[in-house]
């Protein structure tokens, strides 16, 4: 079970990658804003990921969790609205 969890969180962090890349010409890596909302997001989520979108893994759970954000706990709300906010502060946010 612990097991699933790590896999589960592990899809979740290349799930989250994918909305983190900086914006055209911009390379590098994330942000350590961007990297804590993001582990904060998987941590916050991790249990809706399993009740929501347990079939899903990589970038089909993250969009599945989107997807079903009015049933997702609070937190896990809070926490993909600051990974968001973080983004945007990166300057990657805009345009979807």
């Amino acid at each position: 079970m612990k097991l699933r969890i790590a896999i589960t969180l592990a899809a979740l962090a290349v799930a989250g990658s994918a909305f983190a890349q900086p914006p055209a010409g911009g390379g590098g890596a994330p942000s350590p804003e961007m990297q804590a909302a993001r582990q904060a997001m998987m941590q916050a989520c991790a249990a809706d990921q399993k009740s929501l979108c347990a079939d899903k893994q990589g970038r089909d759970a993250m969009m599945c969790l989107r997807d079903n954000m009015d049933k997702a706990s609070q937190g896990c709300k809070d926490a993909m609205a600051k990974m968001r906010a973080a983004r945007q502060g990166a300057g990657g946010g805009g345009g979807h």
